[in-house]
């Protein structure tokens, strides 16, 4: 500030991680945005929350306080699936673990409102835009009410927030209070009753008013004028009362969770209104250009060096950003309520200026360690409709079949990898974010997926079948086993063409909703039949914001309210060790499981068996047959 030349500051952003100045952290992205703006920002990183006295270090701040908890859910970065706590924090200095609180934004507001008294409280990032109304957490094992709730936060920014926080800051700064501030789209706001209905009036008074949809939590509505209808959802104290009215709730959220269609949601939590507006608008390309190429310093603060700096900037440092949101569906992601179903992609230009400039950086090694997004092929909008209409409320892009507009086309992205590759200086660009073997197959066109195998990928590709139960896979709005097996065919097609050998790495989850466990066994043969050994398995985690975390909680598949088996205790334990039954320390579970199903056949010397017989112990483990249909040998002769 001295070197400024400031004697004050416009707003204190309050951060769960250590400060970096990189686009692929939201902290920055706001904070250079708000510079842009004209705005002066100043970053208080990972303060002592036990201190109230740490969050008035800089002073107060002219027009308000920002708080995010970090690019994680605290809870997340902080503890496994299976709840234990993690030994370390990539998004701290030296990676160490302890550097923020459990439910960080809920503990740094609640500091802040004592430290600085008056000052507008705006929260934002994944933590909070994914908790606006009642929802399931994970580690209570409860429902929570809505964040805005136990924060006291003025304001709410979900999303990706770059037009709702200028806009936020530009009324701010003309003196408007803060309470006036209700009608920015992608914020959310506590209101009474009756702000509620005079802001309804006002609505209805405009051309195009809305209608309040008739049943509570549905999605139904006037498609002329949707952005002013107001949809009631089920109130927090029905919602923790009946499960099946949580699910409503839900499911109403996913729908309308769209700018061009979604309407202004609220939630009554006793006297209080949590009021949701509609998404902000999609970004232009130029404007996502410009947020990318404002004066990032590309690394951490120098105050780090001594921790040894922070390690999550290591796998970003030399990526690039070429696109946001993702037409996928899976019932597992965030990425819908986060970033959206409609992408938006920055011009290819803009692109290789960025590789260009990564290429120049002293400790540039000849590398792009990736260019993509969410999925890093899904560069382009589903289809033309989404761009003036919207994603479809009533279907998914992608699931149960790909919708027949559906546009598959590679040819885009792969402008923007061989123009990357064309750089002076870059030895090889990757693709590590992830690519969807789906929709790869869907484009007639094989040239992608040969210059994927040929320039972007070494020895091993990533992807994410996640299941083979056709079941299961329904549930996790993924598709059938087959496609990926005709995906993995035809990798091997092509690498064999190239003179390669090259090898896919599947990501699976365990214990999703929906999962017997028979449909744990059959990927545990499917995946003894492609001899494949995973390393790593991903545990179901039912984060908030998801549909599957509402499957977990309520039983019901929220969209279509059919029960769902929810595999919990040691079915849980069992489904994941299926998946690594080689491993020694599962090898009892594995034993547990195959006896619960029936399926001792399993344990043998054929090819098809999950485990061989322990010697000491076969006559038990086999029940006394073998997968071949051979009898089951006594002890006597098994010990020989």
């Amino acid at each position: 500030m001295e070197r400024r030349g400031w004697d004050s500051y416009d707003f204190l952003f309050v951060s769960g991680d250590a400060y970096v100045d990189h686009p692929s952290f939201g902290l920055s992205i706001i904070s250079r945005v708000l510079e842009a703006e004209g705005f002066r920002v100043a970053v208080l990183a990972q303060p002592d929350w036990t201190d109230s006295g740490a969050f008035i270090k800089l002073g107060v701040p002219r027009l308000g306080a920002l708080v995010s908890a970090g690019v994680i859910d605290s809870m997340v970065n902080h503890y496994t699936a299976a709840k234990k706590r993690r030994g370390g924090d990539a998004y701290s200095p030296g990676g160490a673990a302890g550097r923020r609180p459990d439910r960080a934004l809920i503990t740094y507001c609640n500091r802040l409102k004592s430290a600085l008294r008056g000052v507008p409280l705006i929260i934002g990032g994944i933590e909070a835009g994914l908790r606006v109304f009642t929802h399931y957490d994970y580690w209570d094992d409860h429902l929570r009410r809505s964040v805005l709730i136990d924060s006291g936060a003025d304001l709410l920014v979900y999303g990706m927030g770059e037009a709702a926080i200028a806009e936020i800051a530009r009324r701010l700064g003309d003196g408007e209070p803060v309470g006036h501030i209700k009608d920015v789209r992608g914020v959310a706001y506590l209101d009474t009753e009756k702000g509620l209905e005079a802001r309804r009036a006002g609505a209805e008074r405009r051309p195009g008013g809305p209608g309040e949809s008739a049943a509570a939590g549905s999605a139904a509505g006037a498609a002329a004028g949707a952005n002013t209808r107001f949809i009631r959802l089920p109130s927090h104290e029905d919602v923790t009362r009946a499960k099946k009215a949580y699910a409503e709730a839900v499911a109403a959220e996913y729908r309308e969770q769209d700018p061009f269609s979604g309407g202004v949601l609220y939630q009554f939590c006793g006297q209080t209104v949590v009021v949701k507006n509609p998404p902000s608008a999609p970004l232009s390309q130029g404007e996502l250009d410009r947020i990318y190429e404002l004066p990032y310093e590309r690394g951490w603060h120098p105050s780090y060096d001594k921790s040894g700096g922070v390690p999550a900037l290591e796998e970003v440092k030399f990526s690039v950003v070429s696109h946001r949101g993702c037409f996928g569906g899976c019932s597992f992601c965030a990425v819908n309520m986060h970033q959206g179903r409609i992408v938006q992609k920055r011009s290819a230009g803009a692109v290789i200026r960025e590789v260009e400039l990564l290429s120049r950086d002293k400790d540039f090694k000849g590398y792009i360690h990736d260019v993509g997004g969410p999925s890093a092929n899904m560069r382009n909008a589903a289809c033309a409709k989404q761009l003036r209409a919207g994603a479809c409320k009533s279907r998914r892009c992608m699931h149960p079949r790909p919708c027949k507009n559906l546009i598959a086309d590679h040819s885009d992205y792969l402008n923007v990898l061989r123009g990357a590759r064309r750089v002076p200086g870059v030895k090889k660009v990757f693709v590590r974010s992830g690519v969807r073997f789906d929709y790869i197959m869907l484009d007639k066109n094989k040239t992608f997926l040969r210059e994927l195998c040929e320039h972007h990928i070494s020895g091993q590709l990533k992807v994410a079948p996640e299941h083979v139960s056709k079941s299961v896979l329904d549930l996790m709005g993924k598709p059938e086993a087959r496609v990926y097996d005709a995906f993995c065919a035809e990798f091997l097609k092509t690498n064999m063409a190239l003179g390669k050998k090259q090898y896919l790495v599947p990501y699976l989850i365990s214990g999703h909703p929906g999962s017997l466990l028979s449909d744990a066994v059959e990927l545990a043969c499917y995946l003894c039949e492609k001899r494949i050994n995973p390393e790593q398995v991903q545990d179901f985690y039912p984060t908030p914001g998801t549909l599957s975390a509402c499957m977990y909680y309520t039983g019901l598949d929220p969209l279509t309210m059919k029960r769902v088996h929810v595999p919990s205790g040691d079915e849980k334990i069992m489904q994941r060790a299926l998946l690594q039954c080689r491993k020694p320390e599962n090898r009892a579970l594995v034993i547990k499981a195959l006896n619960l199903t029936g399926r001792t056949d399993l344990i043998g010397f054929s090819k098809g068996c999950l485990l061989k017989p322990d010697r000491k112990r076969s006559f038990n483990e086999t029940n006394t047959r073998h997968n071949d249909g051979r009898p089951g040998r006594n002890r006597k002769r098994n010990s020989r």
